[in-house]
């Protein structure tokens, strides 16, 4: 086994150099005084590198034990809420349809929307002719609002005639005895609540005089009214030549629905009068689905019809304001059932769509050194919103404070429509502090 070499023992040389200079001279030897000269800077030099290395490694360690630390790299990405199917909006199948949705402007639009099924060829419609006969005996004797009785209408014979005339060909009739006499609101509330058609021709000769001038006058409204697919022939509907076609009587049922009176009349579902006695409104669905009105007529199977108005219960989106008709149904239950599932399908094309579910991790926070949370979800939200809106989402992280488990470091906000959901994000774990050793030998990590 070979020895090493020693090192060289420089400081032991030195302080032999030393010696020997400051040795008094007894002629023996002789110290050349340029070589301890030398010795000293050697030793000087060597002194001033190990302080500079104390020094230098001293004041790395203080640096790299305070420096501030990099950040964390936060890495997070907003989950995409998916929107509700789209609104499934069931028109009746029996018959002819078409409806007219508005209101709820921040979420259907300012012009809402129409749907028309079936086949739109005019078709009769029975006693949905006496909304017609009272819109235009109004024309002529306007009431001014929902309660204005108007001008008093006293029956005579002829007018008493009518009840047994009517009755003969099995229409409906209410009670019109000689010499009584009643307001204009109240005949009109007669002759549409029950469909009273006694009601409707009495009324209808008294505005105009005859039955002839009362025609007359339909005909210029109905066309000042763009329903050119309208035709009427007399007053109360029992005529199979009476007839209008789906548009014409969306435009109908805006008139009515704007007419105070006649709104307030076809929402109305029993009366009591002196002359007709107690009374009740034929329209079944009033109050069912939102249904506020108009009327309704029928002339056997396969011939019923129903002009309606409703308010759909649409939450926030409310009032929702629906204006419909089916001509030519099977029967008054299919026509009614058609008429509420429609109504149905549009509340439920409004509904809440759940866009987070509390805890739902979106992201991390990680360390240089190694450490690393979740980033999660606070709060479980929905949002609002009709059929398959699209739902925007924004995420908004900010440097956290701390990096301890909960601290709130950003929000989560979904938006659609006028509704905004929106949640706090936070951390879960705890961020802890690098230490000394991966301090000491990162600089470059600490020096960015």
């Amino acid at each position: 086994m070979t020895n090493d070499p020693q090192p060289p023992d420089v400081l032991g040389d030195l302080s032999d150099l030393m010696r020997d200079e400051h040795r008094p001279d007894d002629g023996r030897d002789t110290v050349d005084p340029a070589a301890g000269r030398r010795g000293r800077r050697v030793l000087l030099g060597t002194l001033a590198v190990f302080a500079t290395f104390v020094l230098v490694s001293g004041g790395y360690a203080a640096w790299a034990l305070t420096a501030p630390l990099p950040p964390p790299v936060i890495s997070a990405e907003a989950p995409q809420a998916v929107p509700a199917p789209a609104a499934a909006i069931v028109l009746p199948t029996d018959g002819a349809s078409a409806i007219s949705v508005t209101g709820g402007e921040e979420y259907l639009g300012a012009d809402g929307f129409s749907l028309a099924g079936g086949i739109g060829e005019a078709r009769p419609i029975a006693s949905i002719s006496k909304l017609i006969t009272a819109l235009v005996v109004l024309d002529a004797h306007p009431l001014v609002d929902a309660v204005d009785p108007g001008p008093t209408i006293t029956f005579d014979e002829a007018d008493h005639d009518l009840y047994d005339a009517y009755y003969v060909r099995g229409a409906t009739i209410a009670a019109m005895p000689t010499g009584s006499s009643m307001s204009l609101h109240d005949a009109l509330a007669t002759m549409l609540i029950p469909s009273a058609s006694n009601y409707a021709e009495a009324v209808s000769t008294w505005a105009f005089g005859s039955q002839s001038a009362f025609l007359r006058a339909a005909r210029d409204w109905l066309d000042a009214q763009g329903m050119s697919g309208t035709t009427i022939v007399e007053p109360t509907g029992l005529s199979p030549r009476n007839i209008s076609t789906p548009a014409d009587l969306m435009i109908l049922a805006n008139l009515a629905a704007a007419n105070p009176a006649i709104a307030s009349i076809a929402a109305t579902r029993t009366l009591a009068l002196p002359g007709p006695g107690f009374m009740t409104n034929t329209n079944d669905l009033l109050g069912l689905e939102g249904v506020t009105g108009l009327k309704t007529g029928n002339l056997g199977e396969g011939t019923y019809s129903l002009l309606y108005t409703a308010t759909v219960d649409a939450g926030p989106a409310s009032p929702v304001r629906v204006t419909g008709v089916v001509l030519g149904g099977f029967s008054r239950d299919a026509v009614d059932q058609g008429v509420l599932l429609t109504l149905r399908s549009i509340r439920e094309g409004f509904h809440d769509v759940s866009v987070s579910t509390s805890g739902r991790g979106i992201g991390s926070v990680t360390t240089p050194w190694g450490s690393t949370a979740r980033l999660v979800i606070v709060e479980s939200e929905t949002i609002f919103t009709w059929s398959d809106t699209p739902i925007d989402v924004a995420l908004d992280i900010d440097t956290p404070a701390a990096y301890i488990d909960g601290e709130v470091v950003g929000t989560i906000t979904w938006s659609a429509g006028p509704k905004t959901a929106r949640s706090d994000v936070r951390i879960e774990g705890t961020i802890d502090p690098p230490g000394a050793w991966w301090r000491l030998t990162h600089p470059f990590e600490l020096g960015g």
